[in-house]
């Protein structure tokens, strides 16, 4: 345990950070991975704070790191040492189930590849985090036409993927990492598979969403797409690099 985590208990800890606005809080993060003889440590003592509200670009190069701090941020992976606390819950001793339960709650995903399923319509791949935490039909019907109708795809809610555009597509999975009212909006790579004019596009929803009050924390290794953003934490080699602020 860390110095600063020795003066308080993680309850406290979690408590004080709850009463500040703090959504995401790592003290001393690393992932190490053992391969052969060999140890490979791809987060490195992260220490990173991100506010409610705050729109924040995690920004490095291919095998910065950036990756892997995203996994454990999105509670897809666990730390091998180190606090990390979302909401004020302290995440990173959690078991595979908790995890699983923060995931779906408190966390908005966006990928590169939309991960849409291809014979659902936008509306039944939107109501999906919602029938996974058991939500009743008519209530999970109304939130799913609710995110639809945030992301302008209310006239393609019974469209298939395949009958979308890459942008529609995008605009898709925004909306159901939206349907859960999430803590925070978690976009990976988000205009990675988009043509530029797309990728504008998708940037001004997520500006749009940012000025509605989201917390967005967007993970990308181009430096245009991470200028969108009002904060940017630069990666590299499983370091925080520097933390800036991005005027807009």
């Amino acid at each position: 345990m860390s110095n600063s985590a020795a003066a308080e208990s993680s309850t406290e800890k979690g408590e004080r950070l709850r009463r500040e606005g703090v959504v995401i809080r790592t003290y001393d993060l690393w992932k190490t991975y053992v391969m052969g003889d060999q140890t490979i440590n791809a987060v490195s003592g992260v220490d990173i704070e991100i506010k409610r509200g705050e729109y924040v670009a995690i920004m490095g190069p291919s095998g910065s790191g950036k990756s892997t701090l995203m996994n454990l941020i999105g509670c897809l992976d666990s730390p091998s040492k180190g606090e990390y606390y979302i909401n004020g819950r302290l995440v990173s001793s959690m078991t595979d189930d908790e995890l699983a339960r923060i995931r779906n709650k408190e966390i908005g995903f966006v990928f590169q590849t939309f991960n849409l399923l291809p014979r659902a319509t936008s509306l039944h791949n939107v109501e999906l985090p919602l029938i996974y935490n058991g939500t009743p039909p008519r209530e999970r019907l109304e939130k799913a036409k609710q995110a639809l109708a945030q992301v302008d795809l209310t006239k393609r809610m019974d469209h298939k993927p395949n009958e979308l555009s890459g942008g529609q597509r995008q605009r898709v999975a925004i909306a159901r990492a939206l349907v859960n009212n999430p803590s925070i909006l978690l976009a990976d790579e988000p205009t990675g598979n988009l043509d530029t004019a797309t990728g504008v596009e998708i940037m001004a929803l997520f500006q749009r969403l940012h000025d509605e009050g989201n917390t967005i924390v967007l993970v990308t290794h181009e430096h245009d797409i991470a200028l969108h953003a009002h904060r940017v934490i630069h990666i590299r080699d499983g370091k925080v690099e520097r933390d800036e602020v991005v005027p807009h």
